[in-house]
């Protein structure tokens, strides 16, 4: 058996579920989930659990529908995963994303990152490089999970072309 320390690094990235626009006086970052996006929440989060996806480390935007997202996939993450919510996650782009999980811990073997297009979107390209599928360049809709094998042994050796996509999960194929 492989020791951990020398196990593939597995990235997954969401982006949250579907949005409301009403009230339409909110702040961006105080907008609630839509009743679709709670529905393909939870529909995710039963995929989760049945594919047996188990970040040990979740960073997530502070935007309402992020943590609304996160919450309804929760059931669905093991118990011990850590939750980080950051506030440079709501209005980093997508270098920025990578930049900051270069400095994820040697020990996290799996993450996950629940974030806001285009940002989210951006990275997932980035990460794949040119092996990314056309599906993927085209667009990246909301409550899509993008789950990729990192290439490096260590998160701070993370950069472009650096992954390779194992799955992409979009709700309307849930």
């Amino acid at each position: 058996m492989t020791p951990a320390s020398h196990r593939a690094l597995t990235l997954h990235l969401l982006r949250h579920a579907k949005s409301s626009w009403d009230p339409p006086h909110l702040e961006d970052g105080d907008r609630p989930l839509a009743p679709r996006g709670e529905r393909a929440a939870r529909k995710l989060a039963k995929h989760l659990a049945a594919l047996g996806i188990a970040p040990e480390l979740v960073l997530c935007s502070p935007a309402l529908r992020a943590r609304q997202t996160l919450q309804m996939i929760g059931p669905a993450l093991p118990r011990g995963a850590a939750i980080v919510i950051e506030d440079e996650l709501y209005s980093d782009g997508g270098r920025e994303l990578l930049e900051r999980l270069r400095r994820l811990p040697a020990g996290i073997r799996e993450a996950m990152l629940v974030g806001h297009n285009p940002a989210i979107h951006d990275l997932a390209l980035t990460l794949a490089g040119k092996a990314a599928p056309r599906s993927l360049a085209e667009r990246l809709p909301t409550g899509a999970l993008v789950s990729l094998r990192v290439r490096p042994s260590s998160w701070d050796g993370l950069a472009p072309g650096a992954a390779e996509i194992i799955r992409i999960v979009l709700p309307r194929e849930l």
